[in-house]
């Protein structure tokens, strides 16, 4: 059994960041904390050890989603996901986030994503098939191709 990943959200949108909470916890893992602004997302990735932040691109105080992954990604060990329901605005070197999980996503798209995320940080490369609705950045698209 791999380790349940410990998850925390960065969405402005309470009653998304509600539901995935409990998408995550229903999936197993753990919510660690959830921020809306990229100064509570900052601060909140430097009070926990989380695994996985979901980052959404636009929070309260702006589109600052971008800079909040360029934050965790120098200073922490956390794997940086982006949600957003535009994956256009995110920059070629995805800002070192592993990818972006596409909005709105399904319950079982983001349970099969986990999966995925968790393969992946626990033992990479993962071994499942990259979920549908999951794009892998151009780094990790190379670091976790499947043997062939």
């Amino acid at each position: 059994m791999i380790e349940p990943l410990k998850v925390l959200i960065i969405e402005d949108e309470a009653l998304l960041a509600m539901e995935l909470e409990s998408l995550v916890e229903d999936a197993g893992h753990s919510v660690v904390g959830w921020a809306t602004s990229s100064a509570e997302a900052m601060a909140m990735a430097d009070a926990t050890e989380a695994d996985i932040a979901f980052v959404d691109i636009h929070l309260s105080d702006g589109p600052s989603g971008i800079d909040v992954a360029k934050y965790i990604g120098e200073r922490k060990s956390s794997t940086v996901v982006f949600m957003t329901a535009n994956p256009k605005r995110i920059p070629d070197h995805f800002a070192g986030a592993i990818g972006v999980i596409a909005k709105p996503y399904t319950m079982n798209g983001l349970t099969s994503a986990l999966r995925y995320l968790q393969e992946g940080v626990r033992r990479p490369p993962p071994v499942s098939a990259r979920p549908a609705g999951f794009t892998l950045s151009p780094a990790f698209e190379t670091a976790w191709a499947p043997a062939a």
